[in-house]
C-alpha cells in the first residue's frame, strides 16, 4: 500500500566538512529524485560557514543551515529537525544515496497510528573490494544492515538515524536527539538507538523496519580493514554502557542481548562447519573475526564500567577539610 500524496514530508541532512561533497551531492540528488516528492530539504552543516555558504550558492532549491548546538552529529540533525513544519521527517547521512521509492515505501507502516518511526534497509557500496574476513552478521559496524535484521516489514526496537523516518510531535516530545552524546571524534556512541528507546517509552508507540525502502552507504577503504572493525567495537562496547546508563532501570539491552547469544554463536558455528567441509578457508577467518569483535566490545564496556566506577566514587568522596 502506497501512503497518500498528501502525506508531508521534510528530508534533514547533515553535513560537516567539503571532503564529502561528491557524496553530499549525490544524496542531495537522490532526495530530489523521490517518487513521494519531499515538501523542504534541509542541509545542516555543522560549524564550517565556508561549507554552507557554498551549498547556498549551489543548491539554490534546498534550505540551508547552521548547527545551532555544540559540534557533532546529534545538534546537527536537532537544528534541521525543529526547522521543519511537516509531520513527518526523514533523515539521510550525507555519504548515502537513497533508492526513488525510499520516502513512499517507509511513510506507509505510518498509516497504523502508534507507529513512531520507521528504518529502512542500507546497502553497502564498497570504495573497494570487500573483506573476505567479515562475515554479514558484523555489517553494522561499516553502517549497513545485517544478518539478523528482519527480512520484511517488522516491529524492530531501533533504526539507524542515516535511514530513518519520524513523526514529528513524538520526536519534540523527547527533545530530539541526545545532544553531547552522538558521534564525534572518535566517539561512537549510539545516539539513534538512544533515541528510538526514548522516543518509544515516551509515546508508547513502536518502531518498524522496512527492509525494501533501501540506501546505499558508502563504505570508504579506510573502512575495511580489521584495525577499523575492532576500534568500531570497541566504541560500541563503551558506547552500550554510556547507553544503558541513561536508560530507566526497569529497561535492559535485550536486542544486544540476543545478538550475542544467538546471532553471533550461530555465525561463528556456520562458518567453521562451512570451514570444515572445505567451502574455503576464509570462513574460518569469519569465525575468528566475530570472536574478535565480541572481545574488543566486551574490552570497550570493561572499560567503559571501570571509568563509570571511579568517576562515582570520586564525586562520593567527600572534599578534605581546609
Amino acid at each position: 500500500m502506497e501512503p497518500s500524496s498528501s502525506i508531508d514530508v521534510s528530508i534533514v541532512i547533515p553535513t560537516h566538512s567539503e571532503k564529502r561533497w561528491a557524496s553530499l551531492t549525490r544524496t542531495i540528488a537522490s532526495a530530489h529524485a523521490q517518487t513521494h516528492p519531499a515538501a523542504e530539504i534541509v542541509v545542516v552543516v555543522d560549524h564550517n560557514p565556508p561549507m554552507a555558504e557554498r551549498l547556498r550558492r549551489e543548491f539554490p532549491g534546498v534550505t540551508v543551515l547552521e548547527n545551532a548546538y555544540a559540534r557533532g552529529a546529534s545538534g546537527n540533525r536537532n537544528t534541521g529537525a525543529f526547522h521543519t513544519r511537516t509531520p513527518f521527517i526523514a533523515f539521510l547521512d550525507d555519504d548515502t544515496v537513497a533508492s526513488p521509492h525510499w520516502l513512499a515505501g517507509q511513510l506507509t507502516p505510518f498509516a497504523d497510528p502508534s507507529v513512531v518511526g520507521t528504518g529502512g534497509g542500507i546497502i553497502p557500496a564498497w570504495a573497494g573490494v570487500r573483506p573476505t574476513w567479515l562475515p554479514d552478521e558484523l555489517l553494522w559496524a561499516v553502517g549497513v544492515s545485517y544478518t539478523g535484521m528482519p527480512t520484511r516489514t517488522a516491529p524492530i526496537r531501533n533504526v539507524w538515524s542515516a535511514n530513518m523516518i519520524v513523526r514529528r510531535d513524538a520526536f519534540l516530545a523527547v527533545g530530539g536527539f541526545r545532544t553531547g552524546f552522538g558521534k564525534l571524534g572518535d566517539q561512537n556512541r549510539p545516539e539513534d538507538t538512544e533515541l528510538c528507546l526514548r522516543m518509544s517509552a515516551s509515546a508508547g508507540g513502536r518502531w518498524m523496519y522496512v527492509p525494501d525502502a533501501t540506501i546505499d552507504h558508502e563504505v570508504p577503504a579506510e573502512r575495511s580493514t580489521f584495525g577499523f572493525l575492532m576500534r568500531r567495537c570497541y566504541a560500541e562496547g563503551r558506547g552500550k554502557v554510556q547507553m544503558a546508563g541513561l536508560m530507566p532501570k526497569d529497561q535492559e539491552l535485550g536486542a544486544e542481548k540476543d545478538y550475542l547469544r544467538r546471532t553471533l554463536p550461530r555465525a561463528v558455528a556456520r562458518n567453521l562447519a562451512r570451514a570444515g567441509s572445505g567451502r574455503g578457508g576464509y570462513h574460518a577467518l569469519q569465525a575468528a573475526t566475530v570472536v574478535a569483535a565480541v572481545l574488543a566490545a566486551a574490552w570497550g564496556g570493561g572499560v567503559e564500567t571501570l571509568a563509570a566506577l571511579f568517576e562515582s566514587a570520586a564525586t562520593a568522596t567527600p572534599a578534605p577539610e581546609s
